[in-house]
């Protein structure tokens, strides 16, 4: 599905670069340099700060971090009795919460493949599993590094002013998010 709405958003706009009479071939050219450019300028930022957070995580820094947020998790998900998927949900809820979403990643999958170990009813998640998903999805995040080093390379005048209205954007999100997960839970258990 996703493939066929990407097929019809690039041939939407190379019709209308044919109709505006756009030369296509140098914004090919062009985009790809950019994309280039971009890769150079971010990839060291995000290599020092998965270095940083596997630096965290083999000192205890993460895992003290995240015990942490394991008593907020618990109230979150009181069907959790697996202690190692909570370790991995606490885990990947504070790499998120640093805005290391590709560290975050590896953690979140182990996190789905613990808790499904707990499903009786396979194919069909779970209500921590749902939880968990709006909570990586919506989560607060205090550092957005991910935006930070792209500001950074579109020389932006101050690239760490996005940090407060990051900060309350993602928390109004995750509130609102596991409110209504809250909610959708409360009213199916009826």
């Amino acid at each position: 599905m996703i493939n066929k709405i990407w097929f019809f958003l690039i041939g939407c706009g190379l019709i209308y670069g044919v109709f505006k009479g756009i030369d296509m071939g140098s914004v090919f050219l062009n985009s790809a340099g950019e994309a280039y450019s971009l890769l150079v300028t971010m990839v060291p930022l995000i290599v020092l700060w998965c270095g940083i957070m596997n630096i965290a995580s083999e000192s205890g820094l993460l895992h003290k971090f995240s015990s942490l947020l394991r008593p907020f998790l618990r109230k979150l998900m009181p069907s959790v009795k697996n202690d190692k998927a909570l370790d991995y949900v606490s885990s990947n809820v504070a790499a998120n919460m640093l805005g290391l979403g590709s560290a975050a990643t590896p953690f979140g999958l182990k996190a789905m493949k613990e808790l499904d170990k707990e499903n009786k009813n396979k194919g069909v998640a779970t209500d921590a599993m749902i939880t968990f998903l709006v909570l990586n999805t919506s989560g607060v995040t205090i550092i957005p590094m991910t935006v930070i080093a792209l500001r950074m390379a579109y020389q932006s005048i101050n690239p760490t002013c996005i940090i407060i209205p990051s900060l309350i954007a993602t928390f109004i999100s995750s509130f609102s998010g596991l409110l209504i997960d809250y909610c959708i839970r409360r009213k199916n258990a009826k």
